[in-house]
C-alpha cells in the first residue's frame, strides 16, 4: 500500500532525561523526533512500512537501554 505510513511512540523516564537524549541523538534517524518535557524523553517514530518501524524501535530500545545504564553508572560513581 502506497503512501501508509507506521508511527509509534516511546515515552520512558530518567533522573537524567536531557543527558539520555543527547546519548541517543547521534543515532537517532530523520525519521525519528526526541522531545523531553521533565524526566520523560518521548521518541516519535515514522516509517512506510512495519517492518522497517519494527526495526527501528527495536535499534531504539537497545540504544535507549544503554544510554540509561551509561548515565546510571556515570552518576552513581560521582556522588560522593
Amino acid at each position: 500500500m502506497s503512501g501508509d505510513r507506521h508511527e509509534a511512540t516511546i515515552a520512558t523516564t530518567h533522573d537524567d532525561a536531557g543527558t539520555v537524549a543527547a546519548a541517543l541523538a547521534p543515532d537517532n534517524t530523520d525519521a525519528m523526533t526526541t522531545t523531553v518535557d521533565g524526566d520523560t524523553v518521548r521518541t516519535a517514530i515514522v516509517r512506510e512500512d512495519a517492518g522497517g518501524l519494527a526495526a527501528s524501535v527495536d535499534d531504539y530500545v537497545v540504544n535507549l537501554t544503554v544510554a540509561d545504564a551509561v548515565c546510571e553508572t556515570a552518576r552513581d560513581t560521582t556522588q560522593p
